[in-house]
């Protein structure tokens, strides 16, 4: 196995951008720089419990549980309890949301249609849209009244149209938390009403927040909604950061258990990152400890093209071939997210044998591409040819074997 060194600032920089590597989770290291959010406008937030791990090191937070996301390439950039099971209150409709906006997709549902208020919604206590018993409801005004007024009877009312009844709705929530992989998630209603058996981790929000991101992009502009007018009554959005225009998205939450939480997301110069933190004490902590973290996201890091899909990493001599050399190629465009000013320390490394023999296909997996170093993402994938090198015919071959003797090399 031949192993080349290449110098990440050399050759690794000068090719394009492109989406996605997730970076893996590393030990805290080095000072870390402290903030404070505030429980009231006279009283300092003091950081609850351990800090949060960085690449950078501990970063304080006022919040429990906490977790900030690459959305390009699932980079982690902050996490402090990250899979611990907690309270998601009302940060439980983004899953109500996304089966919504799943039925949309399909054509199952249209934003016109009128379902029906049943008493139980209109019954249902919490933040409410006010919706009225035995009235029928536009599909759109209901996801206005989820996202910017958190309406819990709106969640009801979308959930019976879909699922038959809450309860059968709530089956299909666990079944698509599987499938997107949430598995620190388990729902017993639509609303995030306080319920022991109800639970989510940070990085599962951050998980369908991304989720619901990627996949409706027709449908995510309504987060960004500041206000909402329904039945005489206008309330405004509770995400503070998208009432100051700072982020797009996604929902607030507040129980007892839960305390204080949220989940937003963000992008600035192309580049969006997603935040979730829970555990605050007051709505006033949450909304200064989410401007200052997600500030903190994107001063700190920044996402580095190492390669682009068709970007020749090494030539691999060929033997018998119709050609001397075959490209490796890593296939895709590979982008990393790391700590600003970081990359004079990271290390690529190029693995493969040689040589080779004809015929070589093109996507061979044929050598190994590593990228390691201090504060930098763990990154092995592997190399591909990037074209065919056939086989020489006979006489070819045997004249190669010949000149291969005669001249010793």
């Amino acid at each position: 196995m031949l192993t080349r060194r290449l110098g990440l600032l050399a050759s690794a920089l000068m090719f394009g951008a492109g989406p996605a590597l997730a970076q893996q989770k590393r030990p805290p290291a080095g000072a870390h720089p402290s903030g404070a959010g505030h429980k009231g406008k006279d009283s300092a937030a003091v950081p609850t419990g351990s800090p949060a791990d960085t690449p950078l090191g501990p970063v304080d937070t006022t919040a429990r549980w906490a977790y900030a996301q690459d959305f390009d390439t699932g980079a982690t950039l902050l996490e402090k309890l990250a899979d611990e099971e907690m309270p998601p209150s009302s940060m439980t409709k983004l899953m109500t949301m996304y089966l919504v906006y799943d039925q949309l997709k399909q054509g199952r549902l249209k934003l016109e249609d009128e379902l029906p208020v049943t008493e139980k919604a209109w019954r249902m206590q919490g933040s409410k849209m006010y919706v009225a018993v035995g009235s029928t409801v536009k599909v759109e005004d209901l996801i206005r009244g989820v996202i910017v007024q958190s309406g819990n009877d709106a969640a009801i009312v979308l959930a019976e149209a879909i699922g038959g009844s809450e309860e059968q709705f709530v089956e299909k929530m666990n079944t698509k938390a599987k499938q997107l992989g949430l598995t620190h998630s388990f729902f017993k209603n639509c609303t995030g009403w306080p319920d022991p058996e109800q639970h989510m981790s940070v990085r599962d929000i951050a998980t369908l927040a991304a989720a619901i991101i990627r996949e409706f992009p027709d449908y995510y502009h309504y987060d960004s909604e500041k206000t909402f007018k329904y039945n005489g009554i206008e309330q405004g959005n509770r995400n503070p950061m998208v009432q100051k225009g700072t982020a797009d998205g996604l929902k607030t939450g507040h129980t007892e258990a839960g305390g204080y939480g949220l989940v937003v997301s963000s992008k600035r110069n192309g580049r969006r990152v997603i935040l979730v933190l829970n555990g605050m004490n007051s709505m006033h902590e949450r909304a200064e400890e989410s401007e200052r973290l997600m500030d903190w996201a994107f001063f700190n890091f920044e996402d580095v093209t190492l390669f682009s899909a068709g970007d020749t990493i090494e030539q691999v001599p060929v033997w018998l071939g119709t050609a001397h050399s075959v490209p490796l190629v890593t296939g895709r465009d590979v982008t990393v997210t790391m700590p600003r000013n970081w990359r004079q320390k990271a290390s690529v490394k190029v693995g493969f044998n040689a040589p080779l023999t004809a015929p070589v296909a093109k996507g061979d997996v044929l050598g190994r591409l590593t990228v390691t170093g201090e504060g930098v993402p763990h990154l092995d994938l592997p190399l591909m040819a990037g074209a065919d090198v056939p086989k020489l015919s006979l006489p070819g071959r045997a004249m190669a074997v010949l000149s291969k003797y005669v001249s010793g090399t």
